[in-house]
Parts: structure tokens; sequence; C-alpha cells
């Protein structure tokens, strides 16, 4: 068999790192480009595009540093006993191509992520030396988020803190039950500890800066600025949307997660029978990303949420604000000259910056519907939630129909 090149390996290991959702770079501290003005865009093997919360695109290396794996998995392509092909880089050759990528302005740095060799420890040294490398030997300022293995020594997961700008230990599943099952050489508790020790570290750093103890000079280094993140595989167990809502919550709350991304069960090459043959439908990952942003963000509690759903499942044919909002019609028509910020923010089609927009505004004058529609995306979907200084839309809020006209047509559910 002939010597596998940088690029035959790349090929196969930025692949296998598609199945990893969680690479987007958003919270992290703004660091210079080695001699650069800019940072651009490409596509092609092991880039993937992320945005930050101003806007920005920002290109990773998303790649492994092996897909060989000790443990096995039910649910994953890579596990000991799959047939897919294998391939390894050494921690020189990511370094090598990591820089190669950034000085031709491909990217804005990496995202890695690795199947367990060896021994969890050893993986985990060996991702440590890559982000060690970039920055000690070649004084690497682009962004990097590793992917930590939970098994590994608390001490070298405190090291790659301190080497990347986030770190992430996977959930895997929403629930013990779940895990147990499907990957039965992984344990909830050690996961949830190194999300703890995480966070312990994060938050330590926090209280050493607020007294000055710490950050003595701005050249030292920070451990995770921008925090952990986590995934979980849905629709590979029969776990409800509820399971997966409700452990975000406690993620959420418990060990001050910056994300939770859901990551639709991609069926695999000669999985076991209790695996489902195909995959979710896509929509409900989008679902979960809806529900997760409204309890985030939008002041909604998680039973909210729920109250609508049925045996714990949101509901596909329209999003989890409006369907909270047809189920509490007593809320609506909204006045949206007097109603508070909390209460806006559970209009259906009014976003967070919309609202901030339409309090700026309304200081000034009474709004019209006319006003309306030069703040909203869309003021006909408002229309019949919202009462304006010369709207109001009377028995519309109250229509039978107005479900059947905000779900999209059957075919047309896919491709949300």
């Amino acid at each position: 068999m002939a010597k596998r090149t940088l690029i035959d390996k790349l090929a196969i290991l930025a692949d296998a790192a598609k199945y990893d959702a969680s690479c987007a770079s958003s919270g992290t501290d703004t660091r210079s480009s080695l001699g650069s003005s800019g940072i651009g865009s490409t596509e092609g093997m092991g880039i993937c595009h992320a945005y930050a919360p101003d806007g920005r695109c920002i290109s990773l290396l998303k790649v492994l540093l092996t897909n060989f794996c000790i443990f096995d998995c039910r649910y994953c392509i890579n596990r000991s006993s799959s047939n897919v092909e294998r391939a390894r880089f050494t921690p020189a050759e990511l370094v090598k191509l990591t820089l190669d990528f950034y000085k031709r302005n491909y990217i804005e740095g990496l995202f890695l992520s690795s199947g367990i060799i060896r021994s969890p420890d050893y993986t985990m040294e060996q991702l440590v030396e890559v982000a060690r490398a970039l920055r000690e030997n070649h004084g690497f300022r682009g962004y990097i988020h590793l992917k930590t293995i939970a098994e590994a020594d608390p001490l070298l997961i405190e090291q790659a803190g301190l080497y990347a700008d986030r770190l992430s230990v996977n959930i895997e599943l929403p629930t013990e039950t779940a895990l147990n099952s499907f990957a039965p050489e992984k344990s909830g508790q050690t996961i949830r500890k190194a999300m703890a020790d995480v966070r312990l570290r994060i938050d330590a750093q926090k209280d050493e800066e607020t007294t000055k103890v710490f950050r003595k000079s701005n050249n030292a280094p920070r451990f995770a600025p921008a925090g952990q993140s986590t995934q979980m595989i849905i629709g590979a167990d029969q776990s409800t949307d509820a399971d997966i809502i409700g452990t975000s919550e406690r993620l959420y709350s418990g060990y001050n997660m910056r994300r939770v991304y859901y990551s639709a069960y991609s069926p695999i090459p000669d999985a076991s029978g209790d695996l489902p043959p195909v995959s979710p439908p896509l929509i409900r990952e989008h679902r979960l990303y809806q529900a997760d942003w409204l309890f985030r963000f939008y002041g909604f509690q998680t039973s909210e949420i729920l109250s609508a759903s049925v045996d714990g499942m949101l509901d596909l044919d329209i999003d989890p604000k409006l369907s909270w909002a047809l189920k509490h019609r007593d809320w609506f028509p909204m006045d949206i000259n007097r109603a508070s910020k909390s209460q806006l923010m559970r209009v259906p089609g009014l976003g967070a910056r919309t609202v901030e927009k339409l309090l700026s505004a309304r200081q000034l004058t009474r709004l019209t519907l006319q006003d309306l529609a030069k703040l909203a995306p869309s003021v006909k979907k408002l229309m019949p939630f919202v009462e304006t200084a010369d709207w109001s839309p009377g028995g519309l809020t109250d229509s039978e129909n107005l479900r059947a006209r905000y779900a999209p047509p059957p075919e047309q559910l896919s491709l949300i």
C-alpha cells in the first residue's frame, strides 16, 4: 500500500470531521493575523464556515487528528468496528497544514477533534501538542477550538485551555440511558465532571482577573476565553424533544455552556439493528435550535416552549414561538406602543433587534402599521398579533385557520 500524502489524509480526516457540528467560533477575542490585513474565504477540503455575532464569516480548518478509535460507540462512523478508510496525522503535519492554510488567507483558525488512539491521555497529549506548537513555536494568533476528551487527565485539559480559544466535550446523547446503551465505554458522569472542571477553571480565572491577580500583563494566556460548548446527537435513540431541551437547559445552567449544538443522526454503514435506518427530518434539528434560542435569549421557560408540544415533540410545521402564541391567544393582539420588552419578545415575527428598534422609535412617536413595516422584516406575519396606532386585527387573531396560514406545504418541510 502506497504511503498516503498530506492531501490524502486531509481528504479522509476532513470528511470524517463533518459529523461534528460544534465548530462555530463566536465569542472569541479578536486576534491579529500574521502579517495579514484581512481574512479571506474559500471552499475546499477541511474548511467550514461559521458566523461571529457581528456577522463576520469565519473560516476554520475543521479536521480530525485521526479517525482510528479504540471506542465502539454504535452511532459513530469512526467506531472501532467500522469498516471505514482510516488515516492519522502527526502533530507536526497538522501544524504545517494549519500554517499553510492560514498564510494563504484561506482560514482564520483551526477546529481539531479526534478519535481515541492508544488511550484518552495519549490522544489528548497529541491534541495539546498541536495547539502548543502553533502558539509557542510559530506565534499563531488564529482561533483554535479543541475537542477535549472527557476521560483524559484533567491536567491535560487544563493545558489545552491555555492554548485554545474554546474547548468542548460532547455530551453525545440526550439521556444517560441512551449513552449507556449506545456508548457503554463512555460515562455520563465522567463527561459532566470534565465539563464542570472546565467551568470551574473559567470561573476561577474571571475571579482572579477581577482582583487583578491573574493577568499581570496582556500577554498572559487566558483559559478558553471563548468558553466551552458541547454537542448532542438527535434521532439516534428514542429521546423526545422534551428530553433534549431539558438536558440542554441543565447544561447551560450547570456548566455555563456557550452553545449546545444539535446534530441530526446520520445512518452509518453496518449499523446495529436498534439504530434508525434513516436520518430524522432536518426540520427537527432546526426546531430544536429555535427552541434553544427562545429560552436562552427570548425569556421563555422551557416548560412554556414544551406546553405546545405533543408527546414531548415540537411541532415540525411551525416554529416554537408561533406554536406558543397560537396556544396563548389571550396574550394577543399586543399593543406595540405600550407592551414591555419582554412581552414584545413573545410576538411571532419580532426578533431581538427589531424589538430594540421598536422601543427606540416609540419614544419619539406613536407607531403606526406603516412604521412597523419599516422596522420589521415581515409585517404581514405580525398583523394578527399586534395593534398599532392605526391598526387592530379584530377577529383575525382568533381565526381557526391561522395556524394553517403559517405552516408551509408538506413538500417544503424537508427544505427548511
